[in-house]
C-alpha cells in the first residue's frame, strides 16, 4: 500500500501558530507553561487541527481564518494524551518520540499541564476566533460536548471501566466517543462557525463519523504491526492493558478488511458532502487509511 500524500502546508500553518501561543507572562508559572508546551509542540501530523483547516477550505473559507479554533482542538487533544499516558491510565513512558509529560516533569505537574491545556483551549477559542459571536459560541459548545461525558471522556470511561457492550456495536460505540467525537468536532465546528445549513452539517457529520472509525481501526492495526520508533509510542500497548480493539475482536486480517470498507464509506460520504471536491479532506482520508505511524 502506497502512503498517501498529506496537506503539509496546513500542518505547517498549525505548527507555526501553536509556537506563538503564550499562556502566561507570570515568571512563577514558567514551569507549568514549559510542561504544557513540551507536550503541545512535540512533533506530529496534527491531524485534528489540519482537518479543521481543510474543512474550512472545503467550505470556501481561508484555512487561516479558523486557526484559533484549530489550535483549541489541538490543545484539547494534547491534554487527552498527557492524561492517557499517566500511571493511573495507560502508564506509557513514550509519546511522539519523546518521554511522556509525567516522566519529564512528574505526575503532579503533568496532571496540571493537562488541566490547564483544556481550560486554555476554550479561553483561546472565545478570545481569538473571529466570527459571528453566536457561531463562535455554538462551535465552543459543540467542542465541549464532543470532549465531555457524551464524548471523549465518556468513551475513555467506557474503556477503563470496561462498560462498553459486547460485540461489534459496543466496540464501535466506545471508539465513536473516545476517538471519533474529537475528530468529528474538528470537521463539524468549522461548519458551525461558518453558519452552514443543517443539511450540509448533516452530510459532513456522516463523513466525520466514518473518518473517526477509520482512524481507530488503523490505530488498532498499527498498535500490533508498528514499532516503537515508527509510532513514537510503545507498540503493543493495547494488548498489554487488555483493551478491546478491532484486532482483538476481529483478528488482524479482518481488521484490515474493516479498514478498507470504512475508507470506502468515508470517501463516499465526503463525495456526497462536497460534490465539487474537497482535495485536502480527500488527502487526509487517504492518509489516515495508509498511514504507518
Amino acid at each position: 500500500m502506497v502512503l498517501a500524500t498529506y496537506p503539509d502546508h496546513l500542518r505547517a500553518a498549525v505548527d507555526s501558530y501553536l509556537t506563538e501561543i503564550n499562556f502566561s507572562d507570570d515568571a512563577e508559572l514558567a514551569g507549568l507553561q514549559e510542561a504544557m508546551r513540551y507536550s503541545l509542540l512535540a512533533p506530529g501530523k496534527r491531524i485534528r487541527p489540519v482537518l479543521c483547516l481543510a474543512t474550512a477550505a472545503a467550505l470556501g473559507r481561508e484555512p487561516e481564518s479558523v486557526l484559533a479554533l484549530a489550535a483549541a482542538i489541538e490543545l484539547i487533544h494534547t491534554y487527552s494524551l498527557i492524561h492517557d499516558d499517566l500511571p493511573a491510565m495507560d502508564d506509557d513512558e513514550l509519546r511522539r518520540g519523546r518521554p511522556t509529560c509525567h516522566v519529564a516533569y512528574g505526575e503532579n505537574v503533568a496532571i496540571l499541564a493537562g488541566d490547564a491545556l483544556y481550560a486554555e483551549a476554550f479561553r483561546h477559542l472565545v478570545e481569538q476566533q473571529e466570527g459571528e459571536p453566536i457561531n463562535v459560541l455554538r462551535a465552543a459548545g459543540h467542542l465541549a460536548a464532543a470532549t465531555g461525558v457524551d464524548g471523549m471522556v465518556g468513551g475513555q470511561y467506557l474503556d477503563v471501566a470496561t462498560k462498553a457492550p459486547a460485540g461489534a456495536d459496543g466496540l464501535r460505540r466506545l471508539h465513536e466517543l473516545k476517538t471519533g467525537r474529537l475528530i468529528g468536532a474538528a470537521i463539524e465546528c468549522p461548519l458551525l462557525l461558518s453558519g452552514a445549513s443543517e443539511d450540509e452539517t448533516m452530510l459532513y457529520g456522516r463523513f466525520a463519523v466514518e473518518l473517526g472509525v477509520l482512524f481507530q481501526i488503523v490505530d488498532d492495526i498499527l498498535d500490533v504491526t508498528g514499532t516503537d520508533a515508527a509510532l513514537g509510542k510503545p507498540s503493543g500497548s493495547d494488548e498489554r492493558h487488555g483493551k478491546r480493539t478491532y484486532v482483538s475482536e476481529h483478528g488482524l486480517e479482518q481488521a484490515r478488511e474493516l479498514a478498507r470498507r470504512s475508507h470506502g464509506s468515508a470517501r463516499a460520504a465526503l463525495a456526497e458532502a462536497a460534490p465539487v471536491g474537497a482535495p485536502e479532506l480527500e488527502q487526509i482520508t487517504d492518509f489516515i487509511y495508509t498511514r504507518t505511524s
